[in-house]
Formats: structure tokens, C-alpha cells, sequence
């Protein structure tokens, strides 16, 4: 009987060999299906700016705020765990622990929302949002489901699987959302209907994946009694990164809250719109990039080669994301009200105060895993206090200057600031030299300023929207080219995603 115990609990079944990828292939395989995802989003986006009003975007961005907030904390950042171990069956009892704690978190969110649902609704001065709150505790679940098996995938280096789950998000909420619109019943539950079946979708695809090729293995070394070792070791993520990550979550979605509080929920469909579309251009290679990055810098930690890793990644961050990001800030109100109609157009200037800060949050996002790596929640914990302090000071002061743009425009302002810090302090722990940072952003600096320098005259002479915003994305478009051809590292390591076409005068 010991004997049979104990090869229980050592099972010789393990993890499918998977044939090994360049950092460049892993990020272009996610890339693969966050373009097709994003383009998906981006075509769906004009019908639903038509379909749906900017009160009802509001209130769905509201409630959304609200599951972000709780949802993560939904594994207790233990899922953040299963990227650490040296062995894959502590790492898949992480993952166990990681799907037992969301049951808890779920059902703990329960009774609070349905007692205090009227009086959410009431304070964020949407009575409407109180017929969906009911649905918070499901998109928890949901949510934190994804988030572990997210982690456990990206562990095991099956991307592929990830980006199939992303083009299934995509299709069925934007779809679901459509219908629902044209249909017009029900109206802003189509929007929150559409984003809790596309996290449904996507959850199962993940699962469904995951489960076909590594049962074996789960079976045959997941052990309850384990949890409670992994939940011992790694007790700083829920004692100490879990409150830097509230912290920071709830830092992320005070916009919406206050800008509801002190204007109205048409303002906050503006906020939500503006900052959704703001982010697409980044997110085509950032989060793909984000998510192979911290597996190879969990590696790179311990094997060396942390800084030279960094410092490419910054570079590809830079040059994907300063130009097209210095573009919308000229050009941000034209580009929305050709696109999704003229009722839109403060969308697109809240979309230009916001560029600058998105580049600088662009940058942070992926780096921000460093001091996961090495460690430091302590660090993540003070610096997300930090944030939160200065956005509610900055929204606050501006609600009480009675301007939404005002609030908007400090915010920008300080997060700017507080994110360009946190890069700093990322790039300073993997030793890259300031020096390299500085001459990267000099570069594209002076390479958009005959574009920048010529946007502004049209501009000025006030040339026609459809002209400007036509303009604007032929410079993107030469901008790339022109990158791929002139940068040798940037060419090595598109090379690497696969084959590409040859574009005359490109060098080898």
C-alpha cells in the first residue's frame, strides 16, 4: 500500500514534448490570432457606435469596471505562481489551487451584490446597471478561470492554444453584441451579454485544449494535499500582490466611477470608446508580447541575459508604438467622427489627451512582470498606492472643475509621469543602460517630426476629415515600411515570426 501511494504521488506521465520556438515565433503566434481578434473588434466597432447610444456604452463600461475590480483578485494572484516552479507538478497543483480559490472568491461575491445592488446603481448614477448586476459573479468565475488556465498555457508554451481562444472571444462577443443590437432588445444588456459569452467561449476553448492534450499529466499529479504547500510558499502573492493588484485595478476603472459620479454615463461611453479604440494599435503585438515575455524573463532571470532580453522588447515596444500613438494625437477627432459619426467626436479628443499616457502605459505593461520575476511585490505594492493616489486626486479635482476634459487631461498628465517611473525602475532592475533607452526614443522622436510637422499644417488650414485621417494612415503605413527595411534587428526579428515578404531595397 505505501508502494502504491507513492507512485500516486510521483507519476512518471508527463507533459507532451513540445518542439522548442524562438521568443519572436511564440509572440508572433499570439500576434497571429490578436490581429485577427482586433480586426474583428475594430471592423465591429463603427456598427456599434451606430447600434447602441453613448449612455448605454456607459453603463456597460460601468458594470465591466466593476468585474475587473473584484475579478483580479479571483485566484488570489496565485495563478501568477504556476509560472515559477521548476517542476511542472508543482506547478500544476498551483494551477489546482488557483481553480479552488476562484469557487471561493465566486460565491463570496454573491450575497454583497445582491443586497447592495440598487445602491451601486444608485451612487454610480446609473439606474440601469442595477438590472445587470446580478451578473458579476459569473463573469468573476468565468474570468478566473481563464486567468489560471492563461497561466498554466503559458507555462507549457502551447500559444497556439491562446490564440485560438482570443479570435473565439472576439467573434462571439462582437457577434452576440451586433444581434442584440439589431434586434434591439435588450439594448445596453446586449453589450454585457456579448462580453460574458465571448468570456464563456473563450474559457471553454482554452479549457477544451488544454484538457485534450495534458489530462494525462493533471490526472495523474494533481493532489489536493499539495495545495496547501503552494499556498504556503508562495504566500506573498495573496498577503502582498494581491492588494497591489486591487490597488492598482481599482486605480485602472476610477475614471469610469468618477467620471459617472460627476457628469453622467454618456460622458463615461465617451471615456470607454475613446480608450478602447486607443489601445487596438498597441494590442496587436503588446499583450501578445506581454504574455511570452514573462515566461522568458522568469527564465532569463536565472539563467542570465535579463538586460539584453529587456532592452530588445523595449525597442520593439517603441517602435510599434510611439508613431501611429504621436498620430492620433494629432489627428484623434477626426479619426472618430469619420469612423463612427460626428456624435462621436469627443470621444476622439478624449482619445488625444489620452495618447501620450496610453505610449507610456504601452511601455510599462509587459516590464511590469520584472519585479513579479525578482520578487518584489513590495515594490508593486508601493507603486500602485502611489497611482491610485494621483489618479483619484487628479479626476477628483477635475470633477470639481466641472470638466470632464480637465479630469481627463490631469489624469493623463500624472499617469505619465507615475509610468514613466515604473519603466525606469523595470528597465534599472534588468540593468539596461539608460543611455540605450534614451538615444531609442530620440530616434522615433525625429523620425515622426516631418510627419508630425505636417499633420498640424493640415490641420491648421483645416483640409477636409477624410483627407486628414487618409493622410495619417498612409504615414503609418510607410512608417512600418520603412522600419522593416532600415533596421536590421527589427528585420532579424520580424524574420524570426516566420517568413515575410521581401520588400525591394529590405536588407538581409
Amino acid at each position: 500500500m505505501l508502494m502504491k501511494s507513492s507512485n500516486l504521488l510521483h507519476s512518471d506521465v508527463s507533459l507532451p514534448v513540445k518542439k522548442k520556438k524562438s521568443f519572436a515565433a511564440d509572440v508572433l503566434t499570439l500576434v497571429g490570432g490578436t490581429t485577427f481578434a482586433q480586426i474583428v473588434t475594430i471592423l465591429a466597432s463603427p456598427v456599434l457606435a451606430r447600434l447602441y447610444t453613448p449612455e448605454e456604452f456607459g453603463t456597460w463600461a460601468l458594470l465591466i469596471s466593476i468585474t475587473m475590480i473584484l475579478g483580479i483578485i479571483a485566484c488570489l494572484r496565485y495563478e501568477f505562481s504556476i509560472m515559477l516552479p521548476d517542476s511542472d507538478e508543482e506547478a500544476v497543483n498551483l494551477l489546482g489551487l488557483s481553480l479552488s480559490i476562484v469557487f471561493v472568491i465566486t460565491a463570496i461575491t454573491i450575497l454583497p451584490i445582491y443586497f447592495f445592488k440598487n445602491e451601486i446603481a444608485l451612487m454610480l448614477n446609473s439606474p440601469q446597471l442595477g438590472d445587470y448586476l446580478w451578473m458579476i459573479p459569473l463573469f468573476i468565475f468565468v474570468n478566473g478561470i481563464f486567468q489560471a488556465l492563461n497561466y498554466w498555457n503559458s507555462r507549457t508554451k502551447h500559444f497556439k492554444r491562446l490564440s485560438f481562444a482570443q479570435v473565439s472571444r472576439s467573434l462571439s462577443t462582437t457577434g452576440t453584441q451586433i444581434v442584440s443590437g439589431l434586434i434591439r432588445y435588450p439594448l445596453t444588456g446586449g453589450l454585457i451579454v456579448g462580453n460574458l459569452v465571448g468570456n464563456i467561449i473563450s474559457t471553454l476553448t482554452l479549457g477544451g485544449q488544454i484538457w485534450r492534450d495534458d489530462k494525462n499529466f493533471i490526472r495523474a499529479n494533481l493532489h489536493p494535499q499539495k495545495f496547501i504547500q503552494g499556498l504556503k510558499r508562495y504566500k506573498k502573492f495573496p498577503l502582498i500582490d494581491t492588494w497591489s493588484a486591487l490597488l492598482n485595478s481599482i486605480s485602472w476603472q476610477l475614471p469610469a466611477f468618477l467620471l459617472a459620479f460627476y457628469f453622467s454615463p454618456a460622458v463615461v461611453g465617451f471615456y470607454s470608446i475613446g480608450f478602447r479604440i486607443l489601445q487596438m494599435p498597441m494590442s496587436f503585438i503588446g499583450s501578445s508580447l506581454s504574455q511570452v515575455f514573462f515566461q522568458r524573463a522568469s527564465v532569463a532571470n536565472s539563467q542570465g541575459g535579463l538586460d539584453t532580453l529587456v532592452e530588445t522588447v523595449f525597442k520593439v515596444l517603441v517602435i510599434v508604438g510611439l508613431f501611429p500613438i504621436l498620430t492620433l494625437a494629432f489627428v484623434g477627432s477626426d479619426v472618430f467622427s469619420v469612423i463612427f459619426g460626428s456624435s462621436w467626436a469627443e470621444a476622439g479628443v478624449y482619445a488625444q489627451i489620452l495618447s501620450i499616457w496610453a505610449f507610456v502605459w504601452f511601455l510599462s505593461h509587459p516590464l511590469s512582470s520584472i519585479y513579479v520575476v525578482m520578487e518584489k511585490q513590495q515594490f508593486g505594492l508601493k507603486f500602485n498606492i502611489f497611482n491610485l493616489i494621483t489618479r483619484l486626486l487628479s479626476l477628483v479635482i477635475g470633477g470639481m472643475m466641472g470638466s470632464a476634459r480637465m479630469a481627463l487631461f490631469l489624469f493623463a498628465l500624472s499617469g505619465t509621469f507615475v509610468y514613466g517611473y515604473l519603466c525606469y525602475k523595470m528597465l534599472s532592475y534588468s540593468r539596461v543602460k539608460m543611455s540605450h533607452v534614451r538615444n531609442i526614443i530620440l530616434s522615433e522622436l525625429l523620425l515622426f517630426s516631418p510627419v508630425g510637422a505636417i499633420l498640424f499644417i493640415l490641420k491648421y488650414f483645416e483640409i477636409n476629415q477624410y483627407l486628414i485621417v487618409g493622410i495619417s494612415g498612409l504615414f503609418i503605413v510607410l512608417y512600418y515600411i520603412y522600419v522593416i527595411r532600415t533596421d536590421d534587428e527589427i528585420y532579424q526579428f520580424m524574420k524570426r515570426f516566420g517568413p515575410i515578404q521581401k520588400i525591394p531595397g529590405m536588407r538581409r
